[in-house]
């Protein structure tokens, strides 16, 4: 099975998908993405921001689809509170991973990897994201890897294309080319909670240590790491090797 469906991806190829996307509404490719590769599909969710949308659209439209979580143990204790209110609503069956070693067992071993520059940086991203990402996909036996990015969110994002090939992983964002608006009418129309820490300034969301509110003349990206980089690790470009799969 597993390489019949390598074969229909490779034989649907990204420019495929790419340009059966352009004709398509966000729901309509959530569908065609369940009609076309089923079983291989996950959809990663970081209960941020706009969280709520992507998990909406498939609760709604392919609800089959593997929900997972990647709880890094840093996360503010508003997303924990905010993930839990989204499961109940939603009902949604969420895969939770997280990292192999624990917060404090980190800690005492490399130190406080976000404070010791790029290297660091980097290091916990493959430790905390990357690692239990790999491990998901894995475990789920998903090739198909759907995400909520959007090319508005930062300039890393915006030359991005609805469909990219990652190793042996083939990566979809149904919402890529939605503007704020779009998102905030969904909120609206689907009556979805917000995230409580957008109330206070946040106008993206991450681990509590390397994520602040943005101040007056800042943007989202800067408000991230200290304005030093956006991508946690999660989303890097599509030829990096640190994702095996």
């Amino acid at each position: 099975m597993e390489a019949k469906a390598d074969d229909h991806i490779q034989n649907l190829g990204v420019e495929g998908i790419n340009t059966a996307f352009n004709g398509m509404n966000a729901a309509e490719r959530v569908v065609w993405l369940h009609e076309q590769f089923g079983s291989r599909l996950v959809l990663s969710s970081s209960f941020g921001l706009q969280a709520a949308v992507m998990l909406h659209l498939v609760n709604k439209h392919a609800p089959e689809i593997p929900v997972v979580w990647l709880d890094t143990g840093y996360l503010f204790p508003e997303t924990y509170q905010y993930a839990e209110q989204l499961i109940e609503k939603l009902g949604i069956d969420v895969k939770v991973y997280q990292p192999k070693y624990s917060a404090a067992r980190q800690e005492a071993l490399f130190g406080k990897l976000w404070e010791q520059g790029e290297e660091g940086v980097n290091r916990y991203g493959l430790i905390n994201k990357v690692e239990p990402m790999n491990r998901a996909l894995t475990e789920l036996g998903a090739d198909i890897w759907i995400s909520g990015l959007r090319k508005t969110q930062s300039s890393t994002r915006a030359d991005r294309a609805f469909a990219e090939q990652q190793k042996r992983t083939l990566k979809v964002y149904p919402i890529l080319d939605w503007a704020d608006a779009q998102v905030a009418a969904y909120f609206y129309d689907n009556n979805l909670p917000k995230h409580p820490l957008e109330a206070k300034g946040y106008k993206t969301m991450g681990d509590w240590h390397s994520t602040s509110p943005v101040i007056e003349g800042e943007s989202a990206e800067q408000s991230r790491f200290g304005g030093e980089k956006y991508e946690c690790g999660l989303h890097l470009s599509s030829d990096t090797n640190d994702f095996q799969i």
